[in-house]
């Protein structure tokens, strides 16, 4: 609830610089790995939005994989499937590179 509710101060923030009237869109990223469930963050969403500037507002919510780097193999980025740290082409470690983030691609305000 809390991270919906940070997300929908970051748009109303926004409007408050832009003058703006309501918000008509939300787009975020949250990673696979980032603690954050999707339909959980939806739901707040659905809670939270009613009688605020962004109840009519569609959020969009992209899942990014989690994602690593092999140090041996140079920057080849495969897929991680659960949480195997082995590179599947040298048999090194993996470090992780993508799916712990979340951010807020962009508002769609008027």
């Amino acid at each position: 609830m809390s991270i919906a509710q940070s997300v929908l101060d970051i748009a109303f923030g926004e409007m408050e610089k832009r003058a703006a009237g309501r918000v008509q869109k939300i787009k975020i990223t949250i990673g696979e790995f980032s603690g954050v469930v999707k339909e959980a963050l939806e739901f707040a969403f659905d809670v939270l939005k009613p009688e605020t500037p962004a109840s009519g507002a569609e959020v969009e919510i992209e899942v990014a994989p989690l994602t690593a780097d092999c140090a041996k193999c140079g920057p080849i980025e495969c897929r991680l499937n659960d949480l195997n740290l082995i590179c599947p082409i040298c048999g090194s470690t993996l470090h992780i590179s993508g799916g712990r983030e979340m951010r807020v691609d962009y508002l769609d305000i008027e």
